[in-house]
């Protein structure tokens, strides 16, 4: 299970879940874990109420890939709700939209998640609470594999060093992300770099 966190709302972290999960080409839920906040669900264009059996709704644009809407009982049941996706046999790639901040919320997908992904746009803020996140993940014993700046093309000098982990991609603006070559090729390779090396 594939933790997608950042410091800041509005950094990207839903559009990279989907992005990433529409990228690997392989079974992949897309799953989100922001119970006051939820939009996955209406970023991919699926209801927000769980199916009726089996595990989350068929994303209308990539075959291999289910969305999870964020649990209604939650932040009670979240762990649970986590854990038992992240058991699930089924899928090869589980990847968890990450509350912002550094509330409880934001710590359970952590603690439930094999690694973590940051996600930050490039602006000093937002990398500075990001770093944040990186060291709440560390806290908790899940390791950071890497991270992501968004609406940029280029990383910026240092935010390796500030991160504590390689920055694997830059993710241009676009109007519509998801829409974007540019932004599918950056998760396209975002989702080679996390696929080949899974454990890294």
């Amino acid at each position: 299970m594939l933790a997608i966190a950042g410091g800041k709302g509005g950094s990207g972290k839903t559009t990279t879940t989907l992005g990433l999960a529409r990228a690997i080409d392989a079974p992949t839920l897309a799953a989100d874990a922001d119970c006051d906040l939820p939009n996955l669900h209406a970023l991919a264009g699926v209801p927000r109420d769980p199916p009726a059996g089996g595990v989350g709704h068929p994303d209308p644009t990539a075959s291999e890939t289910r969305v999870v809407p964020a649990p209604r009982d939650a932040p009670d049941g979240l762990g649970r709700h986590l854990r038992r996706l992240r058991d699930d046999d089924d899928v090869g790639f589980t990847i968890v939209d990450c509350p912002a901040g550094a509330g409880p919320d934001a710590t359970v997908p952590l603690r439930v998640a094999d690694r973590v992904l940051l996600v930050s746009t490039a602006c000093v803020a937002g990398l500075r609470d990001t770093a944040k996140t990186a060291a709440m993940a560390r806290a908790v014993g899940t390791p950071v594999v890497g991270g992501v700046v968004t609406r940029a093309r280029l990383v910026p000098p240092g935010v390796d060093d500030l991160l504590g982990c390689p920055v694997v991609t830059a993710v241009p603006d676009a109007a519509e992300p998801l829409d974007d070559t540019g932004v599918r090729r950056a998760y396209r390779r975002l989702g080679r770099a996390i696929t080949h090396r899974p454990k890294a």
